[in-house]
């Protein structure tokens, strides 16, 4: 046995031929008097609980988180690790208890790559573990959540040693065999308690493993199947693997039709989108699928752009909330930019054109008090109606009349300077406050000076977190104060851990290339446009031509 801290509590081998499993639960609470919190947030905030039964069978946990970041004590841990683990999946075999799931996943969140090597013993014992917990909780005739709450943070620990392998797929291949039977039968009515734990191991084994293979390809059914049935509340939980399957087995999804795996996803989102009694809320993930489709399958899905396009319309038309009418509005603009001609001939025919642009263009004028968007306030949204608009522009005349034409451009323009700004705006707050990525500002900032501001609560340290970023945004170009809107600013945060194959296009770039080819291909119809230019449109071209090709030198 070895002593980490005096802190250590440690339990006799005579207390272990007494009992001392079946006393865990006091064990727990004489930890809980100690240490003056509760179990869980004692190991998030203050501590490691490591429980080891060595080869005198001794109980080991509670390690001082604060000693813990010093690595004092880590380093002291680490020559240990296989018989920490070996012996930690005996009492895990031996117990039930959400507490010990708890306990891995914070030896695994610690020791990072150090648990490579065993992550496929890893997941062979959590999955194990799984099963008994699940297996208890159905066989109890009591209505006893500790067992369903063991068996969800099985799968919790399981999700955190996929991401602590995310850069060795290899080893997804060996892993995906032992957890395939739980995604099949808790992604049904089965796995209910625990589905958005499930689903976020099946985001995990589609987007980090080398390929999706036919038997994770087998769970899209299931996928779509719950969703159309019982599964609505979990749609956003649900968006993320279906993205996956689409954007990274694209053929696939393309080729097969036994399943027809378009047809399923088209019959699922037309049933939620043109729902009567279906809030907006509810229905958000459905145009960012349709996204998905457009963005992944360029070129090869022209016979879903008019059914897709009239749903969205159709939905458009009922939209109350601000957020889904941009949603809705950027399915068109992806539209757009997969086939622009496809697109505007679909609109004349559904008789909706001028109604669509016209609701377009006057999102786009309006602002709030700052002088900021008031729609398309992401990125990504700016990003996309930039490269919807722009693939207008490259119409011959029969198709955009030169009036239009200007239209198009001058509503571009002012799309590109305001995206524009908002890079700009976040290169100078990450200048400000020392932040080499304004998306890894987590890493750059003071945890423990942070920790120092803030509660002991999980829930304060979120909140707390999240409004010092939102802060730092308003330092600079004005951005509006967190009090002033209170309805839109959580949904028009940028979606994380999305790829596209839309990320490695330029859309100031993509604008001045797409002018220049008009002025190549109808040096007439150039110049009209650029002398329906007034002067402040001119002055914005040409800082936008500076731009791009400033981008263009950094690309």
């Amino acid at each position: 046995m070895f002593f980490l801290s005096s802190q250590v509590l440690l339990a006799t081998s005579e207390q272990r031929q007494h009992g001392l499993l079946e006393n865990m639960h006091t064990s727990t609470s004489l930890t809980r008097k100690i240490f003056g919190k509760s179990f869980t947030t004692l190991f998030l905030e203050c501590g490691i609980q490591i429980f080891l039964c060595a080869s005198i069978q001794s109980l080991l946990y509670g390690l001082s988180l604060k000693l813990a970041k010093a690595c004092k004590y880590l380093n002291e841990i680490r020559p240990f690790i296989p018989q920490l683990l070996d012996e930690f999946f005996k009492l895990v075999n031996e117990v039930e208890n959400e507490d010990l799931a708890v306990t891995l996943e914070t030896i695994v969140n610690k020791f990072g790559v150090e648990i490579v090597p065993y992550a496929n013993s890893l997941c062979q014992n959590l999955a194990a573990a799984f099963w008994k917990c699940l297996g208890t909780t159905k066989a109890s005739e009591e209505a006893d959540d500790s067992g369903a709450l063991a068996a969800a943070r099985c799968l919790d620990s399981i999700s955190t040693i996929l991401e602590s392998i995310n850069g060795l797929p290899h080893i997804f291949v060996q892993i995906e065999p032992i957890l395939l039977p739980i995604m099949q039968r808790m992604l049904t009515a089965d796995g209910q308690d625990v589905f958005e734990e499930v689903l976020k191991i099946v985001s995990h084994m589609t987007f980090y493993a080398p390929t999706v293979s036919l038997d994770m390809w087998g769970l899209w059914p299931l996928i779509i199947e719950a969703l159309g049935d019982w599964a609505l509340d979990f749609f956003e939980n649900i968006l993320v693997p279906l993205d996956n399957y689409i954007s990274r087995s694209t053929a696939h999804f393309l080729s097969c039709k036994d399943p027809d795996y378009q047809q399923s996803l088209w019959e699922v989102l037309s049933k939620i989108m043109s729902h009567s009694n279906m809030e907006d809320s509810d229905i958000e993930p459905a145009p960012k699928l349709i996204e998905v489709v457009f963005q992944n399958c360029k070129g090869q899905v022209d016979h879903w752009v008019e059914p897709y396009l009239n749903i969205t319309i159709g939905r458009l038309r009922r939209a109350k909330k601000p957020y889904l009418k941009c949603l809705l509005m950027l399915v068109i603009a992806d539209s757009l930019y997969y086939n622009a001609s496809l697109t505007l001939g679909i609109l004349h025919k559904l008789g909706v054109a001028t109604d669509i642009f016209n609701l377009w263009f006057q999102m786009l004028q309006e602002v709030k008090m700052n002088g900021t968007l008031a729609n398309f306030r992401r990125q990504h949204d700016k990003k996309v109606f930039c490269l919807g608009l722009t693939s207008l522009v490259g119409l011959p005349a029969d198709q955009l009349p030169g009036e239009a034409l200007a239209h198009v451009v001058t509503a571009t323009l002012k799309l590109l300077d305001s995206y524009k700004n908002q890079i700009r705006a976040e290169e100078q707050i990450a200048a400000v406050h020392g932040i080499n990525d304004f998306d890894s500002v987590e890493e750059d900032m003071d945890e423990e000076d942070f920790d120092k501001e803030v509660g002991d609560a999980d829930e304060d340290w979120d909140k707390a977190y999240s409004l010092k970023l939102k802060k730092l945004a308003a330092e600079v170009e004005g951005y509006q104060s967190v009090d002033e809107d209170d309805e839109t600013d959580d949904d028009y945060s940028e979606d994380e851990y999305i790829e596209s194959p839309i990320d490695e296009v330029d859309p100031f770039i993509y604008f001045v290339e797409t002018v220049e080819a008009v002025r190549g291909s109808d040096p007439a119809r150039y110049q009209s446009l650029m002398r329906t230019l007034d002067f402040d449109y001119g002055t914005l071209t040409r800082g936008i031509y500076q731009y791009a090709e400033q981008r263009r030198l950094e690309i």
